[in-house]
């Protein structure tokens, strides 16, 4: 399973509020709730989520979206998203399953869960093998610890620097050197505001 950041935004706001409506939203209902001007342009976000079998498939004798029985079953859960470099970017995976998390380490906003592979944060306690909870944004302040997408298809975990027009990813390593690129190659994906290990 591959969702594009977009479609990944529409199931995540279908996940979190499908309870708000009184009814199925129909394509219309849905543009209006995220502001999106196209309904063209939702409608191949929405069949690519049915192509994914996370919404049900649309027919004449349903007139809104509906979650499939899988996405209904992860309600309650967050997506573990794959694996997130800590040392140098590795491809960033989206193959979601779900696990439970307690409140005291993710927020009320949209989290996933990715699992930390490498060494370059270990100053700071995250270690290879650990599991970090992300809070879906886009912005991050100069300081915090961000998931950043290199040149579209390569993602890192680092504390975040912005300098004029160059972004500086710090690792937490002191024997690793700073990443620096032009701010246009580095997107933000997220803000780390948990942490887990397993000790089995």
């Amino acid at each position: 399973m591959r969702l594009t950041r977009k479609q990944k935004e529409v199931y995540d706001y279908l996940l979190n509020n499908i309870h708000s409506f009184s009814h199925p939203p129909t394509l219309e209902e849905l543009c209006q709730a995220l502001g999106l001007k196209s309904r063209g342009s939702l409608y191949k976000h929405i069949k690519a989520l049915i192509e994914n079998n996370l919404i049900e498939p649309l027919s004449h004798k349903k007139t809104g979206i509906v979650l499939s029985e899988y996405s209904r079953l992860q309600e309650s859960g967050f997506p573990i998203m794959g694996k997130i470099a800590a040392g140098q970017p590795i491809e960033a995976i989206e193959n979601p399953e779900y696990i439970d998390l307690p409140p005291m380490i993710s927020t009320d906003s949209s989290n996933y869960v990715l699992k930390v592979q490498g060494d370059s944060m270990i100053d700071v306690g995250i270690m290879d093998g650990d599991w970090v909870v992300i809070e879906s944004r886009n912005q991050a302040q100069n300081g915090e610890i961000v998931v950043a997408l290199i040149d579209q298809n390569e993602a890192t975990l680092k504390r975040l620097e912005h300098k004029n027009n160059i972004t500086i990813l710090h690792p937490e390593n002191k024997d690793l050197e700073a990443m620096k690129f032009e701010s246009h190659r580095v997107q933000i994906q997220g803000v780390l505001v948990g942490q887990m290990r397993s000790y089995t």
